[in-house]
């Protein structure tokens, strides 16, 4: 179903265990947008106090001080059942409520305004959508109505539907529910980047918040499909922190002679103490690594936004009627080659990447400066707005907004 006149364009949501994100096509490449705090994933996260219903970050930055009515993990209960044997393991580390509904439904109890709720999965997960929502919509500045939502690839068609249900529920038309290798795939380009013609065989591995997923997809001329898919629902980063939590409980019952597991608060520190440990922990081993790679990202990034803004202004009506044909096929071509060689080149060396830059640069901007020369007065904008700057020899310094 095509967006109506009116509507905004359709956005994708990836909705995880323990964050999510969204991201809409633009300038010929998905913007993955930044919420409110900068950040580019939102906690999953919906906390619930005596005045207020807190989403994302909030809810996650309170939840030392609340745990017992600050709900996370929601997609572990979606299109579940009470009695499921990984609900009820799930259930003894979550200091929230969980009961059984309707249907063996399982019915998560929080307070909120000073009375005992009860909310199912699908609306926890619903008021996660609407956050990326309207994180969506306040980049856009338009009114979002249709997603395109992800789903691991081993979820069934209850969980599938369930899913739907709180895209329903959060107002949305959920276009299509997505496998998340398949998302993955796509990501990467892997349907623009068959090497060889016919059938290619891809092996994914996504190792989140709160699964490990493996799949074997098969790509024919664009077409994606899951050949084969295994995984464990239960191994992940939430997963990694529960066995670091469970092995501290015990270290401090050992030492000071007290149990801890009978307290949300307390547990919920040590939690938080966990996951930046084990955070801090990758950071510091990788830590030269990181910084070496972060330049190849920067130089690669440079290289891509200023091939993609120069293939912007060139199609610019206002610019383009002041370019010579030869010129302007002389841009395209060059832009071309270039985001061609980024394809087959992703995980190239600083210097290439620097050097393709210089290559770029040398050719475009002498044709972009000229025609300003030309042009004089008349042409709008002026070049720090139209036009891709000139720079020194890493290439440009460009700002993205998000």
């Amino acid at each position: 179903m095509a967006p109506t006149k009116g509507e905004g364009p359709a956005i994708g949501i990836d909705l995880g265990t323990t964050y999510s994100c969204v991201g809409v096509w633009q300038h010929d490449r998905v913007e993955i947008i930044a919420n409110d705090q900068g950040n580019r994933t939102t906690p999953s996260y919906v906390a619930f106090t005596d005045s207020e219903r807190l989403i994302g970050d909030a809810a996650k930055n309170q939840v030392a001080m609340n745990p017992i009515n600050t709900v996370f993990d929601a997609k572990r209960l979606i299109g579940r059942r009470f009695a499921d044997a990984p609900v009820q393991s799930d259930i003894k580390m979550w200091p929230y409520k969980v009961i059984p509904g309707p249907a063996d439904k399982p019915m998560i109890v929080v307070q909120y305004k000073g009375e005992d709720k009860q909310f199912s999965a699908e609306e926890i997960s619903s008021m996660v959508l609407i956050k990326m929502r309207e994180i969506a919509e306040a980049y856009l500045g338009v009114t979002i109505k249709n997603a395109v939502v992800t789903v691991p690839a081993y979820f069934n068609d209850s969980q599938r539907q369930a899913t739907k249900d709180a895209g329903v529920i959060a107002g949305l038309n959920v276009m299509r529910i997505i496998n998340e290798p398949t998302a993955a795939a796509i990501a990467y380009g892997l349907d623009k980047k068959a090497t060889s013609v016919g059938e290619k065989n891809v092996l994914i591995f996504d190792l989140g918040g709160g699964t490990f997923d493996v799949s074997l997809l098969t790509i024919e001329e664009g077409i994606f499909e899951v050949k084969a898919t295994a995984g464990d629902t239960h191994l992940g980063g939430e997963d990694f922190d529960n066995r670091m939590v469970n092995h501290f409980v015990q270290e401090f019952k050992r030492k000071h002679k007290k149990d801890i597991s009978g307290n949300p608060r307390s547990l919920r520190r040590l939690r938080t103490s966990c996951e930046r440990a084990k955070m801090v922990q990758d950071a510091e081993k990788y830590k030269s690594e990181d910084e070496e790679h972060k330049k190849k990202v920067d130089a690669k990034n440079s290289l891509e936004n200023y091939a993609y803004n120069m293939r912007n202004t060139i199609q610019d009506e206002k610019i383009a009627s002041k370019l010579p044909a030869d010129d302007k096929k002389k841009i395209e071509d060059a832009v071309d080659a270039a985001i061609q060689w980024l394809d087959a080149n992703q995980l190239g060396e600083v210097d290439e990447f620097e050097d393709k830059m210089k290559e770029l640069e040398g050719l475009c901007n002498p044709i972009i400066a000229k025609m300003y020369q030309g042009a004089g007065a008349d042409m709008p904008g002026g070049m720090d707005e139209d036009a891709p700057a000139a720079s020194g020899g890493a290439g440009p310094k460009i700002e993205e907004v998000d």
